[in-house]
């Protein structure tokens, strides 16, 4: 019987570390991309919506790559679209890689997961359902045309956390 009562409280203590060690999520999902590229006409969307129109929030987009990713950086287009069609686009460039070629992402196997900011401290001014639509913009050698298929990708993720 004390075993029982020994396990029991080992199980909640470990339950309540995993739930409450990721208090400040409000949103946070990834989606997979097919066949590890990401086509330059494929947006990676995110609805979600939103009821709390007073606290402060910071936004991420989280990228997962593998070794088959081969640039420094990465170029983004993002689209945030609001409940009253509000749009607000923005072009972003992240640093992937120092300069010897290392990703600046963390994990131990090939997939380093980058967790790159995207706004701080933003309030969302009305309550409903919002979509960000992502697009990567990578150009190679200066070529008007971009990136068809940006090997290396697997994974585009989008995070809010409470400030």
């Amino acid at each position: 019987m004390k075993t029982n009562s020994i396990g029991l409280l080992l199980f909640i203590a470990v339950f309540l570390g995993f739930t409450s060690c990721d208090s400040k999520r409000v949103y946070d999902t990834y989606k997979t991309l097919d066949n590890q590229s990401w086509n330059l006409d494929k947006k990676v969307q995110f609805s979600f919506n939103i009821n709390d129109t007073l606290t402060k929030n910071n936004l991420f987009i989280n990228v997962r790559n593998n070794n088959k990713y081969n640039f420094n950086n990465l170029f983004l287009i993002t689209e945030l679209n609001f409940p009253n069609g509000k749009k607000i686009v923005d072009t972003l460039e992240y640093q992937m890689a120092d300069n010897s070629g290392k990703f600046l992402g963390n994990g131990f196997t090939e997939i380093k997961e980058s967790k790159l900011f995207y706004k701080e401290h933003v309030v969302f001014p009305i309550s409903g359902v919002y979509t960000l639509a992502i697009s990567q913009a990578m150009r190679k050698n200066n070529q008007i045309d971009g990136i068809q298929n940006l090997e290396g990708i697997t994974e585009v993720g989008f995070r809010i956390e409470k400030n």
